[in-house]
């Protein structure tokens, strides 16, 4: 129970700190986050056929809640991969990205992967949250026709809330480091005998 308070009461701290480390953000990040936050748009919104194309179709029509949910996850993507990428020196954007410009030296730390995998999840829950129920092969697989559409189809809704809170944890993890060094717990001396 003290774990859950204190997780609860540190939320304005960290979401403190995660508008600090937003406001840090040069040009550099925010052109990364709007070009990421388009591409995945566009990539969700064709295979989802949220945006209607030839190439997939879809037999269930939409949903009201498919678009804020899908715009939402393609903004918090974007904003997440572009915390992955460096910040401006001397506040000048560099040319062009190259090699060397993704990622940081800490971007290797547990936290760090953890949140690289919120993310990664949360992403792949929002493309099941928007799409067809019965146009995903693995709904359809395991459940059949009547039951992707009397099963998967309810729990989409869920699906998108938690798809939408994993990637926006895993964004304000990502934007609290920038402001905040996390300092492991020094270990205990071991006494001597």
């Amino acid at each position: 129970m003290t774990r859950i308070r204190r997780v609860v009461t540190s939320i304005p701290r960290n979401l403190g700190l995660a508008y600090q480390g937003l406001r840090t953000w040069g040009p550099r990040r925010v052109a990364v986050a709007a070009g990421v936050a388009l591409a995945f748009g566009l990539l969700l919104g064709l295979a989802t056929v949220l945006i209607p194309n030839p190439v997939f179709t879809r037999e269930i029509p939409p949903v009201w809640w498919n678009y804020p949910v899908w715009i939402a996850t393609s903004v918090l993507s974007g904003m997440l991969v572009a915390t992955y990428v460096r910040q401006d020196v001397g506040g000048a954007a560099s040319p062009s990205l190259g090699a060397g410009d993704f990622g940081d030296d800490d971007d290797n730390t547990p936290e760090a992967r953890r949140s690289s995998r919120l993310g990664f999840v949360g992403a792949f829950l929002a493309w099941f949250a928007v799409g067809c129920p019965v146009c995903n092969k693995l709904a359809l697989l395991a459940l059949g026709y009547s039951g992707a559409i009397t099963w998967f189809a309810p729990v989409q809704p869920f699906l998108a809330v938690i798809a939408l809170v994993l990637t926006a944890v895993a964004l304000v993890v990502r934007l609290r480091g920038q402001v905040a060094c996390v300092l492991p717990t020094p270990r205990k001396p071991v006494a001597a005998r």
